[in-house]
């Protein structure tokens, strides 16, 4: 402890302090949820994150697999991180470290998913550049349809979005506090993530409207979202987090359910792929899978 500096032992003795009034102060049975809930919360992450990091290790074919949703989610994991950084004081440790590790996941699918080469560009200031590419260019008939309908659920809810974005910044810019500028344009870039998350959720309910079908999900996958859906809930009331992050927990169930309806209100096309690019194990398709298909036939011949 010699070589701590003042600052490091007042960091200490603070964090001591908070634990010593936690035990003595907190209602016993607050503080035996938060404890279970913690410990639930981070198996069901690993979980999460062992399940994600399996199916991507394996996955050969990127069809199905949008390289754009892939980089607007690594936009949205260094936003939140860097707003959870930025109120450290009101975001528990287990928060920013799931988040990381999270954000290195996504960073990990781009740098497996993207396809890359050096081109010639002749008449240029630059001779070559690196041009990218994604595996999902040879697209069936019913991708392409799903890629329409999901093109234009983007484009129906931004119309929401955005208005919704400049008015947040204003308002937040003429009553809110901030303790800098940075801090300003984080926290409505946050807002906007946090509403713009919602919108890249619905697009898949609002193909499965058009298609009146829904796309198969590994068990695995869908029991760990709906669980973290479920302990997210309790995490927010129990551990100490920004309120934007609380609600954002709170807000993932409402797709939850409007997914679970469309579950049992559609038939399953075990061929089509989710959002995650994720489709059925071959041979586990039944008449239910031509559905989508039915349904798309049906819109042409009118």
């Amino acid at each position: 402890m010699g070589g701590a500096t003042a600052g490091e032992m007042d960091e200490v003795k603070h964090a001591m302090h908070l634990i010593q009034r936690m035990l003595l102060e907190t209602n016993p049975i607050l503080l035996g949820t938060t404890i279970v809930v913690s410990l639930f919360h981070s198996l069901f992450e690993f979980l999460a994150f062992k399940n994600d990091i399996t199916f991507w290790n394996k996955k050969q074919d990127m069809t199905g697999v949008s390289i754009r949703t892939l980089f607007v989610n690594i936009f949205f994991q260094i936003v939140i991180f860097l707003y959870l950084m930025d109120n450290n004081q009101e975001t528990s440790w287990m928060i920013l470290i799931g988040q990381g590790f999270g954000l290195l996941i996504e960073v990990w699918k781009v740098w497996k998913a993207l396809k890359f080469e050096v081109v010639r560009v002749p008449n240029s200031v630059v001779p070559y550049r690196v041009r990218f590419s994604d595996a999902a260019n040879n697209l069936t008939e019913t991708e392409s349809k799903t890629a329409e309908y999901d093109q234009q659920a983007y484009k129906y809810l931004s119309w929401i979005t955005y208005p919704l974005l400049f008015g947040y910044a204003a308002y937040s810019l003429l009553y809110d506090e901030h303790k800098s500028w940075y801090s300003y344009v984080l926290g409505t870039l946050v807002g906007f993530v946090y509403m713009f998350g919602f919108i890249t959720m619905t697009p898949s309910l609002f193909i499965n409207y058009k298609l009146k079908s829904v796309a198969h999900m590994p068990w695995k996958t869908m029991m760990y979202k709906s669980l973290n859906t479920f302990i997210d809930d309790l995490f927010a009331f129990c551990i100490k987090m920004p309120t934007l992050h609380r609600l954002a927990c709170l807000r993932d169930d409402v797709v939850f359910f409007v997914y679970l309806y469309q579950r049992w209100a559609y038939r399953i096309d075990h061929t089509r792929a989710n959002e995650y690019g994720q489709v059925g194990m071959e041979g586990e398709a039944t008449d239910e899978t031509t559905v989508g298909k039915e349904v798309i036939e049906s819109k042409k011949n009118k």
